[in-house]
């Protein structure tokens, strides 16, 4: 499980070194092969492999005919690429997701339970202000257990 977050840095080459506390979950857990995605555009969604397989299943057991599906998949493919760590847990982010979610010097990497969310730091920062964690989320929460 992915817990907490970190920040990095995205170098002028794009690469983000994804921080050593989340590397070491990812690589023993999943192995160093990932899918990194978005649906908004916004920040990135770094899948372990694995996980990504097992949501790749699951859509081929929806209808291809679904609007649904096909739009998911037109942005997940669009802003997506599988990539494999290198020796030193960096992965380059794909040009356009980069552009997109203007993704370039300082960063955060958030835990996601089975998946990391790759936000650049100020839009993360901002994000949080405008979208406060309200009574009716904790009451949603609560219904669950929570």
């Amino acid at each position: 499980m992915f817990r907490g977050s970190a920040p990095t840095k995205i170098d002028d080459k794009g690469r983000l070194k994804v921080p050593t506390e989340f590397r070491r979950i990812l690589e023993e857990s999943f192995g160093p092969e990932v899918f990194i995605t978005s649906l908004h555009g916004d920040s990135a969604i770094l899948y372990p492999l694995p996980v990504w397989e097992e949501i790749e299943r699951k859509l081929m057991q929806v209808p291809s005919a679904s609007s649904s599906k096909q739009r998911y998949l037109a942005r997940v493919n669009y802003f997506g690429q599988q990539l494999r760590l290198d020796s030193q847990g960096r992965v380059v982010l794909p040009q356009i997701l980069r552009e997109h979610a203007e993704m370039a010097g300082e960063a955060i990497v958030s835990g996601r339970l089975d998946r990391l969310e790759i936000w650049n730091r100020d839009l993360f920062a901002r994000k949080l202000e405008l979208e406060p964690f309200s009574e009716d989320d904790a009451q949603k929460l609560t219904d669950y257990g929570i």
